[in-house]
């Protein structure tokens, strides 16, 4: 299918950036940084446990899965614009919807299903794969620039949801997030773009004389020996990867959704939980070009396990501090947990499309989700469960420090997979 050359001295690739980073601050705003500020209100006015209040994000890690799998082979087909326009919508409809939730039920088919639904359709699978098509040699700073939006949404959201709960109720607030959503992702998704080859552009920016000289040929070889999901399958990597991020990523869940109660149980108030958030966004933000830039320029998979390591440490600091009673300890640990944050996204985007080739990389990504599910679905709620029966985080939390630290080791030594023959 042809398309109509883009109009546009800038590379093309620049604004799809732009693009996914809104998306990104979106889909993961209202998925993980919202929540924590309606757990205790919601709670206290519905008469819910922590471990009920939790389960509609256990649920939604299935759906995420579900429906990364049954999009991932089209999203390589036809682009992101189709799935994030009705994303955006979905969205907005669950969130608008919530503010009138008065049972549990209604609260796990609304938070778990459908708004979980729509955050998939316009959030990491659908830009990264989109942006990984785009970029080849630059790849991993334009993965960080975007997912800047995911930090931006944790520095900007707690605080500011935390505030509209405090002056109009958590009911009122819901709905002003369903507008947020429908304002910033509709225009969004009209500037999404498939692949660059569609439009006469070469991944990169690359001109034709500079691909004619050799510039282009890394993206070229990356495509030819690009393995589908069947071969991506059949190899050990896969398998690997999956366990190894899964142990990594299960550390960002868990402290989005249980920082404010834990920090607010320990006496330091929801205010200060919610900050805590924000004092780990601003490093996660602020720290994504610079994993970008090394990322594009060494073998990531050290810079992966240093992050896996340097997430893992940062939750034993947060821990002893909270024992401690030391704010500064506290903001000392929050500070380089998002320093660890910051390189997540960039470095699993990158090492998975360096592994398995830009061409199919939506199928063979959307075919790791529901292996990935078993961490993410399952860990926030266990911390949650765990509180409930023990009465506090401690042990959970080092728990999941624990499997950061073992990430680390594991991502060292996973073997690259075999290209097919070309």
């Amino acid at each position: 299918m042809s398309h109509p050359p883009i109009a546009h001295s800038l590379y093309y690739g620049y604004w799809l950036i732009g693009a996914a980073f809104v998306a990104q601050f979106v889909s993961a705003g209202m998925q993980n940084y919202v929540i924590g500020a309606f757990m205790l209100p919601m709670c206290d006015a519905l008469g819910w446990t922590r471990a009920e209040f939790t389960l509609p994000r256990t649920l939604g890690q299935f759906v995420l899965a579900l429906v990364g799998f049954l999009i991932g082979v089209r999203i390589d087909r036809f682009g992101a614009r189709p799935f994030m326009i009705g994303g955006a919508t979905v969205l907005a409809v669950a969130l608008y919807q919530l503010a009138e939730v008065e049972s549990l039920t209604g609260w796990i088919v609304l938070n778990g299903l459908v708004l979980s639904a729509g955050a998939a359709l316009i959030g990491n699978l659908v830009v990264n794969v989109t942006l990984a098509k785009w970029f080849v040699e630059l790849r991993g700073r334009a993965i960080a620039w975007s997912a800047m939006g995911v930090s931006m949404a944790g520095v900007v959201l707690p605080p500011v949801t935390a505030a509209l709960i405090e002056a109009f109720g958590w009911r009122a607030t819901w709905q002003l997030l369903a507008l947020v959503t429908l304002v910033l992702v509709l225009p969004v998704a009209g500037v999404m773009r498939r692949a660059p080859e569609d439009h006469g552009w070469h991944p990169d920016g690359w001109t034709v004389q500079q691909v004619a000289s050799g510039r282009g040929a890394i993206a070229a070889a990356e495509f030819a020996t690009s393995l589908t999901r069947r071969d991506a399958l059949r190899t050990q990597a896969f398998y690997l990867l999956v366990l190894a991020f899964g142990l990594f990523t299960i550390n960002i869940g868990v402290m989005l959704l249980q920082t404010i109660p834990y920090l607010s149980d320990a006496g330091f108030g929801p205010t200060t939980g919610a900050l805590m958030i924000s004092v780990a966004s601003v490093p996660a933000l602020v720290s994504k070009p610079i994993w970008g830039h090394f990322i594009d320029r060494v073998e990531p998979r050290p810079l992966a396990a240093g992050g896996a390591l340097l997430t893992g440490a940062s939750v034993f600091v947060i821990v002893a501090s909270v024992a401690l009673e030391s704010l500064a300890g506290v903001f000392a640990g929050y500070f380089l947990l998002g320093c660890g944050w910051g390189g997540m996204i960039p470095l699993s985007e990158v090492i998975w499309a360096r592994f398995f080739g830009r061409r199919y990389l939506g199928a063979v990504r959307s075919a790791a989700m529901p292996f990935s599910l078993l961490f993410a679905a399952g860990a926030p709620l266990a911390v949650s469960v765990y509180h409930d029966v023990i009465g506090d985080y401690v042990g959970a939390l080092l728990t999941v420090a624990t499997a950061n630290l073992l990430s680390a080791v594991l991502i060292l030594h996973i073997p690259r997979p075999t290209p097919p023959s070309i």
